[in-house]
């Protein structure tokens, strides 16, 4: 595939997109629910999906397109070019905050991230990955991540729900163990931007117990660019057609992560 073709293209469609977001952030919402009534969809999830489609089926006919909001194909395999779309990731937060949402998109070739773009729409900032290439801020490269600063003067994001006894994914008492080995935690409501945060060494770690592929996919490619981990809980491949756990960390830190914290239910 024409890597160089294809990212410029989305680096374009990203950030018109996000234009459109920002041009209409403060016009009345149509809010509908899917799974439970904290997974929220918005007509600006459906619009922005429905832009990419059109502008990657125009200009790309033979890319297949998995995406989060029903615009997209019928996906069994990640043979060929496919991209991953999550129109906004972290709608609630759009919902709520008109913040910390950002749109995401990977561009996988027989099943392997050659391209990952995030973008932090309110704040104007485009984090983007070629693979091979590294990733970068805004056009500026990120540096690779730290191996040599330990779990305890780690900051991770992860989500307090998973502290619970009652989860029904993850033994509670190793992730409290987990925080405790931490110097500290955030949780910013947006994987994407978890991912982000990561690849630019804002944060060490990320861990989460469900996930979706487009979750996923342009996070994925940004964190190994810059010498991150991403797999399961477990420390297995990430399966790119499934929900899964995820654990995306620091090299150095990430084995201790898994191995001694993240006890999946089976």
């Amino acid at each position: 595939m024409d890597t160089k073709q294809i990212l410029q293209y989305a680096r374009s469609w990203v950030l018109e997109a996000g234009e459109e977001i920002r041009t209409n952030i403060n016009e009345p919402l149509q809010i509908d629910t899917k799974s439970t009534p904290d997974d929220l969809v918005t007509h600006m999830d459906q619009q922005t999906e429905k832009f990419f489609a059109d502008k990657i089926r125009n200009q790309f006919p033979d890319h297949r397109i998995f995406s989060e909001e029903g615009m997209g194909d019928d996906i069994s395999d990640l043979e060929g070019v496919v991209w991953i779309v999550d129109p906004i990731d972290g709608t609630m937060n759009f919902v709520h905050q008109q913040r910390n949402f950002a749109i995401s998109i990977g561009v996988y070739e027989d099943g392997t991230g050659e391209i990952g773009l995030i973008y932090d729409v309110m704040n104007d900032v485009l984090y983007s990955a070629v693979k091979g290439e590294g990733a970068y801020k805004n056009g500026d490269r990120l540096p690779l991540l730290s191996t040599t600063e330990p779990l305890k003067r780690s900051i991770f994001s992860l989500n307090t729900t998973w502290l619970l006894e009652e989860n029904r994914l993850v033994e509670a008492s190793g992730i409290r163990e987990l925080v405790k080995s931490l110097r500290s935690t955030r949780s910013y409501g947006s994987a994407a931007l978890e991912f982000a945060f990561l690849a630019e060494g804002v944060l060490d770690g990320y861990v989460t117990m469900s996930l979706m592929p487009w979750d996923i996919a342009a996070g994925k490619v940004l964190v190994e660019e810059v010498g991150g981990v991403v797999t399961t809980g477990d420390n297995s491949p990430l399966s790119m057609m499934d929900r899964t756990s995820v654990c995306a960390a620091r090299r150095n830190i990430h084995e201790e992560t898994v191995e001694n914290y993240i006890n999946l239910k089976k």
